[in-house]
């Protein structure tokens, strides 16, 4: 019997703003479940660079865990990210919104010169090591390249030309794809979309997701 395909969803927390954008991260989901593969979401157990209404788009003066909200999109079912362990996942995702360059490092204030935190840059380089394949989505790619510039990692962020002058500075190629195209390292086994860094829609955010999962399904075959 065929293995089934096992993803790991990284979450930044629960929001565009402040954390995973909710929609990409749906979208990824619903891909998988419905592609007949399986996922496990994880967090970072750490606390959120900032807290933001999303009624108002204001901060808020008050502390989150990303862990604990990262558990609201996933349901309950989430692992903290120390547990996950490359040997037993096929693929791991990370969904954009701002979390992903607030959270899981600082590019959204320091640019490419941007720390990442220790458990998102163990994750990249264990699923690289161990020959996971790696999906990510909108802002997300950034976090990417900035741990695997070095080796001359292909990603898409769109067409932002500011967001793509700074991937090149990380040593990254950046291909400019339209909003539910995907780019394909197949060096790597790294598969990037858009998503609403230009889609105008849940539903070209849900194809992109798509065609994200089916390219990383063929990547998993090689």
């Amino acid at each position: 019997m065929k293995k089934t395909p096992k993803f790991a969803i990284i979450l930044s927390g629960c929001g565009r703003a402040d954390g995973s954008e909710i929609h990409e991260a749906t979208c990824a989901m619903l891909a998988i479940d419905c592609l007949n593969a399986q996922y496990q979401c994880f967090a970072p157990n750490i606390e959120q660079a900032v807290v933001v209404n999303h009624l108002t788009g204001e901060p808020q003066d008050e502390k989150r865990s990303v862990l604990i909200e990262a558990a609201r999109l996933a349901r309950g079912h989430i692992l903290d990210l120390k547990d996950y362990h490359p040997q037993e996942y096929d693929g791991i995702v990370f969904p954009g919104g701002l979390g992903a360059v607030t959270n899981w490092c600082d590019f959204s204030v320091s640019g490419v010169s941007c720390d990442v935190d220790f458990g998102i840059r163990k994750a990249i380089l264990d699923s690289v090591k161990s020959n996971v394949v790696i999906g990510a989505m909108c802002i997300a790619p950034v976090v990417i390249a900035k741990v695997l510039g070095s080796r001359g990692v292909h990603v898409t962020i769109g067409n932002d030309i500011g967001v793509a002058s700074a991937i090149k500075k990380t040593g990254a190629v950046h291909e400019q794809k339209q909003a539910t195209q995907v780019c394909i390292d197949e060096n790597l086994k790294v598969v990037t979309t858009p998503a609403y860094m230009l889609a105008s829609s849940i539903k070209e955010v849900c194809e992109g997701a798509d065609n994200m999962i089916k390219a990383m399904l063929k990547l998993m075959e090689k």
